[in-house]
């Protein structure tokens, strides 16, 4: 028997209930790739996934979550869903998304409906639109930001103060 009356296993280790506990906490922390081209990231959600190897030219459109390793030349189009730009990901495109994550490199203007975020490896060349923008230290911004409430289909719109009228949000981390 073993600390808190736990049985060893003929290995000498804890018994399954321990490392049963443990496995699904340690796959939720990192996303992995799925034999059906998704990566599955922390909290269990799925999402595309576009690799390393892969160049799209065109127009690309979507109503799921997608990551996007590769290249992609032209627009992306994600009104209801987030893109995430990996670390080797790079786009040459107009990028309309939900909310979107930088941590490659994007050329083009990048509008998005809820907001955006530009991690620390994350390279920006172009104009970015959004009502919250968080850009981590060490991450490159090379374009006009603007910020506007979020649209809202009622009549009250989003709070203001009187220290930032739109109501947006702006948030350097590091």
């Amino acid at each position: 028997m073993s600390l808190f009356g736990k049985q060893k296993d003929a290995r000498g280790g804890a018994g399954s209930m321990a490392s049963a506990a443990s496995a699904p906490h340690a796959a939720r922390e990192t996303a992995r790739p799925t034999d059906t081209g998704r990566t599955t990231v922390k909290g269990g959600v799925e999402m595309a996934n576009i690799g390393k190897s892969i160049t799209i030219k065109g127009d690309l459109t979507g109503k799921e979550d997608l990551v996007i390793e590769g290249t992609v030349e032209g627009r992306v189009d994600l009104p209801e869903a987030q893109l995430t730009v990996g670390q080797t990901g790079t786009i040459q495109a107009e990028i309309h998304a939900k909310a979107i994550v930088v941590v490659g490199k994007v050329s083009g203007n990048i509008y998005g409906s809820d907001r955006i975020e530009i991690q620390s490896t994350g390279i920006v060349n172009g104009d970015v639109t959004a009502p919250r923008l968080i850009v981590a230290e060490g991450a490159v911004l090379n374009g006009a930001i603007q910020m506007n409430g979020k649209q809202s289909s009622g009549a009250s719109g989003t709070p203001t103060s009187p220290g930032n009228p739109s109501g947006s949000e702006v948030r350097k981390v590091g």
